[in-house]
């Protein structure tokens, strides 16, 4: 009650503040008046006793600002100081403008960066206690964490004692029959408990029952919601419907959640029963699957490694043919989902945090030459009584109001900055990133943005305060009115000018070595030749081609058409494209050495005869395959030369004989050996590769590598027609060129927007090093200008006063670039994991960095030196 009363007291006083300033007055005059007639009676004229009794008393403006303070009406002076500042801020629109729109760019940046940020490292993933959560894997030297196979999964979930649940997914793509014909969708493979291991549940029917994913069960798939909305507008009676996956009928169980979402497995429409039915599911020695576990309580990752371990020692044990030299390993699930981006993403928030950083010292720069050319007014609100926490304040208020603009208008270009950097992003890599969906001015993000809006006004707020001097009146305004504000702001601007320019460099070596890696990166040998080079994917239904001589007939026949098109020069087929990934690995040893149950794994294709031209790849050695070399034939391979390198070291390979270690003794024959293929990212090493006849081994899903004499990109409409007309069965996936694969790989998308980012970083940094250089000069030319007239009085020659002012450029630009440098070497080996073919201490970058920043800051203060230069004695002399 009491706190109310106090309220409407102060809300009466406010309302009623024309009285209340009435009252004031009288009260103040009345006590004055008596004070004057007991001085009188002491002895004193009325005159003197007036005078008394007002110098006893005070400047009777601030005893009436204390007077509202004391009962209340604070907020009344804090509307004054807003009307003010507001003033003050219409007076100078050049000063407003350009700390608005600097805090404003800093923000946007940092807060762009930041979201993403957020959503990838920082927003909970949608799992119940997801912390929990770990990915399993099995382990060779050549693959840390690689995936499982389904035997292997099945001991495991039986012998761990880390695990309360343990299950499996795989990525996959199945051929879709609807209404208008077969198309291929995105599916996960899963089994039966992985939703319950994740803790989600369906919003739209049940989970898998215990058992489902068996070869023995009816086929089950649940949608996401995506394809709920997309394929069946979202109706409710869609749980019970049966879809032909890969001509088999399955039926819909469930709908998942709309923030669901599972980034190795993305972008699935279909989440399937497992269904180990044969092939490589059921083989020990064929790994198809990543596994995923929930963790017992009390269990850490260490101790779940360690139990994983042991259960990999007793199956090389029980299983010495397949499981011989293989380890386990386990990881937070939060790395599975998020991949290798999160040190490029902190780099990008490092480089956003740097260009803040340069904006917030060039607005405290402004502020301090403002408070300087604002002494007089200081000491002169001194002088008329106003008290130091009322100019304080005034401070603080000004601060407030360019921190209120700068963030609204910074927190505007962040939105529109995130939506741009999202459509940068390839539509197939942001398929893989579903924890970027929903990006946006988020609670978290916003709260990050208040604190960058808190650390700003206190930054605005105390570098005038510091300029605030004792309360010297006269010396105040002698200062004042002579406009001079001393050496202070060019020791301090000279400090902030150097420390500027040392983060330019940094901004500028850093940008300078991501862009010599993106260079390297689309520029590193792949092995063959992307220009005039069209891909395709295509499959072929099981219905329609059963047996493998069926296959072998198809592939011959699209061959065969596509090569009589208009343009084409030679067409290839294989079961992966380079620039993919070095998966689909297989086991082997040579016959004819010892052998001990070693692992040797390479990644294994099957090709037609003529890909490697198609490819524009060369044979270094023996010969390519026939078109006969069917499974009638010998078997036969082609080798790369790393293979070469790693396995038949100091020996002629060709004429070698290999064996699968899972199989009978069935020897291969190595009868060439080619260049090098990129089967991994752009910016992987070149790993072993093997090269086996497609008509040996023929497959419904193939890749299409068509050489052209034209631009590759006209050729797709043709390849279209032509393979319809040979089967409208067929289903056709990904058509890309060779030089869009490679550009929109995710190594290559990584490294370019990281440039492109940093890049504007830079140039930002740059420009506000250079204004900030420009600045601080300009400001110490106009306080030396007496001086300068002086010197050219006497007889200085114009070319001594440019040597005058670019010495002490040159001197702040040396220091700054000098430190930067230094800065520049450790960010740069501290981000050595991003960089590709290059140094951290790469001398060319740092010697062009070096160079162009000088040049630049050296340009920026020969404008000032001009005016220098061109100062008239007679005129300077005079204004002095």
């Amino acid at each position: 009650m009491n706190s109310i009363s106090r309220l409407l007291k102060k809300l009466q006083i406010f309302f009623g503040r024309q009285n209340f300033d009435h009252e004031l007055q009288e009260e103040m005059a009345f006590h004055m008046e008596q004070k004057a007639h007991a001085l009188q009676d002491r002895g004193m004229t009325a005159d003197e006793a007036q005078h008394a009794a007002k110098r006893e008393f005070g400047n009777d403006t601030y005893l009436s600002d204390r007077s509202r303070d004391v009962v209340g009406l604070w907020f009344e002076t804090t509307l004054q100081d807003f009307r003010f500042a507001l003033r003050q801020l219409r007076k100078n629109p050049g000063f407003a403008f350009t700390a608005v729109f600097i805090l404003a760019l800093g923000l946007c940046a940092s807060v762009s960066i930041f979201a993403f940020v957020d959503a990838t490292l920082i927003k909970p993933l949608p799992y119940q206690s997801p912390k929990r959560l770990v990915g399993v894997y099995e382990a060779t030297p050549q693959c840390p964490l690689c995936n499982l196979s389904y035997p292997d999964y099945l001991d495991y979930k039986k012998m761990n004692k880390s695990f309360s649940s343990l299950d499996v997914y795989q990525k996959n793509s199945m051929m879709l029959n609807g209404a208008e014909g077969a198309e291929s969708t995105n599916v996960a493979r899963i089994s039966d408990g992985f939703f319950r291991t994740l803790g989600v549940a369906p919003i739209l029917g049940r989970d898998f029952y215990s058992g489902e994913d068996l070869l023995s069960a009816p086929r089950t798939t649940m949608l996401s919601y995506a394809g709920w909305q997309k394929r069946y507008g979202g109706r409710a009676d869609v749980v019970g419907q049966t879809v032909t996956l890969d001509e088999h009928p399955v039926t819909i169980i469930a709908v998942l959640p709309k923030d669901f979402h599972f980034a190795p497995a993305e972008p699935a429409e279909f989440w399937v029963a497992l269904h180990a039915e044969g092939g490589c599911d059921i083989r020990r020695s064929c790994h198809g699957l990543y596994g995923v576990a929930r963790l017992k309580d009390g269990i850490t990752i260490q101790a779940a490694t360690d139990d994983a371990k042991s259960v990999a020692m007793q199956l090389a044990q029980m299983y010495p043919a397949s499981n011989t030299g293989q380890g386990a390993a386990v990881a937070d699930l939060a790395s599975t989902i998020v991949g290798n981006i999160s040190p490029i993403l902190l780099m990008l928030l490092a480089g956003a945090a740097l260009l803040l950083l340069i904006g917030g010292v060039n607005i405290a720069s402004l502020l301090l030459v403002r408070s300087e050319s604002r002494k007089r007014e200081i000491a002169i609100r001194n002088a008329l009584g106003a008290a130091r926490i009322r100019l304080v304040r005034q401070f603080i208020t000004e601060g407030l109001m360019l921190v209120i603009a700068g963030t609204a208008v910074g927190l505007l270009g962040s939105y529109w900055m995130m939506r741009i950097l999202l459509g940068l992003i390839p539509v197939d890599v942001l398929a893989q990133m579903p924890f970027l969906h929903g990006l946006g001015l988020n609670p978290r993000v916003l709260a990050f943005a208040a604190g960058i809006a808190a650390l700003a006004v206190a930054l605005f707020s105390i570098t005038p305060t510091l300029r605030l001097s004792a309360p010297d009146v006269r010396g105040g305004l002698a200062e004042g009115s002579r406009g001079s504000a001393g050496n202070t702001w060019r020791r301090v601007g000279s400090k902030l000018v150097v420390f500027e320019l040392a983060i330019a460099v940094v901004l500028l070596v850093t940008a300078g070595l991501l862009g010599k890696s993106l260079y390297l990166l689309l520029h590193v040998n792949l092995g063959l030749q992307p220009e005039n080079l069209a891909t395709l994917q295509v499959s072929a239904p099981k219905s329609s081609y059963p047996k493998d001589p069926d296959v072998i007939a198809l592939t011959r026949k699209v061959m065969s058409e596509i090569l009589q098109l208009p343009g084409v020069k030679s067409v290839g087929m294989s079961t992966n494209l380079p620039v993919d990934g070095w998966g689909n690995t297989s086991w082997f040893r040579v016959i004819g050495r010892p052998w001990h149950g070693e692992h040797y794994e390479v990644a294994e294709r099957d090709v037609s005869p003529d890909y490697f031209n198609a490819l524009g790849s060369k044979l270094i050695r023996g010969r390519q395959f026939n078109e006969n070399e069917d499974g009638s034939k010998p078997a036969v391979v082609i080798i790369n030369q790393a293979m070469a390198r790693e396995y038949f070291p100091g020996e002629d390979p060709i004429g070698k004989q290999l064996t699968y270690i899972s199989h009978d003794v069935k020897p291969i024959e190595i009868v060439g050996i080619v260049e090098d293929i990129k089967e991994g990212q752009p910016d992987s090493e070149n790993r072993s590769a093997m090269y086996m006849p497609l008509n040996q081994s023929p497959s419904r899903y193939v890749c299409l590598a068509v050489r052209t004499t034209q631009d590759e990109r006209a050729i797709f409409p043709a390849l279209n027609s032509a393979i319809h007309q040979i089967d409208r069965g067929l289903v056709m996936i990904s058509p890309a060129t060779m030089t869009q694969i490679i550009h929109d790989s995710p190594s290559a998308y990584i490294h370019r927007s990281s440039a492109w980012l940093i890049g504007g970083f830079a140039v930002t940094a740059l420009l506000l090093g250079v204004v900030g250089l420009y600045g601080v000069v300009a400001y110490s030319v106009s306080q030396r200008t007496r001086e300068i007239g002086v010197r050219i009085a006497i007889g200085a020659q114009r070319n001594s006063v440019y040597r005058l002012v670019l010495k002490e450029a040159g001197h702040l630009v040396f220091i700054g670039v000098g430190v930067g440098l230094i800065l520049a070497v450790s960010a740069s080996t501290a981000m050595k994991a991003v960089l590709f073919g290059v140094r951290a201490w790469d001398p060319a970058t740092l010697a062009a960095v070096a160079i162009v920043l000088s040049m630049a800051a050296l340009a920026a203060s020969f404008i000032p030196a001009r005016r220098a230069a061109s100062v008239d004695p007679v005129e300077a002399l005079r204004a002095e």
